[in-house]
């Protein structure tokens, strides 16, 4: 290489370094500020909700207003910021400038995480809630649209090359999230004007919910999967005809659902769900060996298990349509969709990828990742079949054994913060010199 040449690349390879570590940083603060919410407004307020509703032997004995801050602290702060952090860090990856949004970027993540407290604070506590929950809303909402304008400002660096169909879910589940930031911004001005107490009204609210799940989680999870679980899982590369497919048929169950065509938006799910498993090849034998250095043996097997729950999501979800009197059944199947295979997802993959996203470092041990994994599947299987035992008087004994469901699912996700938490604060990987010695790394089954 001629010596200009080497010296017209040294500026790009620094622009290129510090691009990188700006967006490491970002994606650390995101996954920092998500496992915050995801342990204290959204895990320990699920597990102290669980135990007043099993003392009092009703689900109406709780606040609505609680019940709905736990679930935004669940979806919006704890998944919805990996989903932030995640894009802006995917953002050094496909653009073909060298530039990155450093002021949007940190100026989105301190919008969002603080919309996300002051929505726990002020449906919880009650205080000043006219004035915090339509502030939340907006503060969630010019995050999300700083996140878009980031992503629209900055194109592939390959613009003829072919979107493929992971992609096309990805970014239709993106626009998704921005408009469920927008109807639930919207919501909460509404509720500020004229409301009587913090929690919007039932049925909107599990609207709400289902539009964020199905609209946005589910498949952003199915569009990260047709891409990593070939490479990672060993997977056969999947459909991606059937993939849009099934991603088409469950923005139809969000629309029957708004229009409230439950039972139509039930089979849609249902469909949707068996369709993407098809296409994405989950339950079929892989066709090359699984990566597995630096987590643990059982990974291919829980990104199995937790289609299982979003297949017992759906079913469920038809059964009550019917069989459901005092929410038992519909509460069994959105547990079954939310822990089952979303935060089975989410501790599967998450354990496999922000490690590397965040620097360049390995999980710090292999066993928590196995046994945050297993607890937290062991505790989605007592709840989900207590729930309808005990909520629709089926056994009342059921009441009892309930919170221990709870503080097993507790107890894996405080394992799984502890993880990544260890990961984040021990060095990256290219200066752990054990990491490169023939010696086991740590919790290497």
């Amino acid at each position: 290489m001629s010596a200009p040449l080497a010296s017209l690349e040294q500026p790009v390879n620094a622009q290129r370094v510090a691009m990188e570590r700006h967006s490491q940083r970002l994606v650390t603060a995101f996954i920092a500020s998500g496992m915050l919410f995801m342990l204290l407004p959204g895990t320990f307020l699920g597990v102290w909700n669980l135990i007043g509703i099993s003392q009092q032997r009703t689900l109406g004995s709780l606040s609505q207003a609680w019940l709905q801050a736990h679930g935004q602290a669940q979806i919006f702060g704890w998944v919805g910021s990996f989903i932030l952090g995640i894009g802006f860090y995917s953002l050094t990856k496909m653009q073909s400038t060298l530039s990155f949004p450093v002021r949007a970027a940190w100026t989105s993540w301190v919008m969002w995480t603080l919309g996300i407290a002051m929505r726990w604070i002020g449906g919880v506590t009650g205080w000043q809630w006219r004035i915090l929950l339509p502030l939340s809303g907006v503060l969630q909402l010019i995050a999300c649209l700083l996140f878009y304008r980031a992503v629209r400002r900055h194109r592939p660096a390959d613009p003829a090359h072919r979107t493929e169909a992971w992609m096309v879910v990805v970014i239709a589940a993106t626009i998704a999230f921005l408009v469920a930031v927008a109807v639930n911004c919207a919501a909460l001005v509404r509720l500020a004007l004229y409301g009587t107490s913090p929690a919007l009204p039932h049925v909107f609210d599990q609207q709400l919910v289902v539009l964020a799940v199905w609209g946005v989680l589910v498949p952003t999870i199915w569009g990260f999967n047709a891409r990593w679980l070939p490479v990672f899982a060993g997977f056969r590369k999947p459909d991606g005809i059937r993939l849009l497919v099934a991603y088409g048929l469950s923005v139809a169950g969000v629309v029957a659902v708004f229009l409230q065509w439950l039972p139509i938006a039930a089979v849609l799910f249902l469909l949707a769900a068996l369709l993407a498993i098809d296409a994405l090849h989950v339950w079929e034998p892989a066709v090359q060996p699984a990566k597995l250095l630096h987590v643990h043996r059982t990974f291919p097997l829980f990104i199995r298990v937790a289609y299982v729950w979003l297949v017992v999501s759906c079913v469920l979800d038809a059964l009550a349509v019917r069989y459901d009197h005092a929410g038992g059944i519909w509460g069994a199947s959105r547990h079954a969709l939310t822990v089952g295979f979303v935060a089975g997802m989410v501790f599967a993959i998450g354990q496999r990828i922000l490690p590397a996203f965040c620097g360049m470092r390995v999980l710090w041990s292999t066993r928590l990742m196995f046994w945050s994994l297993l607890l937290l599947h062991v505790g989605c299987l007592l709840r989900v079949t207590l729930e309808p035992l005990a909520y629709e008087s089926y056994w009342n004994f059921a009441w009892k054994l309930l919170p221990y469901s709870a503080i097993v699912e507790l107890t894996a996700v405080v394992l799984f913060a502890v993880n990544i938490a260890a990961t984040l604060l021990h060095p990256p990987a290219h200066l752990r010199p054990e990491i490169h010695s023939p010696l086991p790394t740590r919790g290497a089954a």
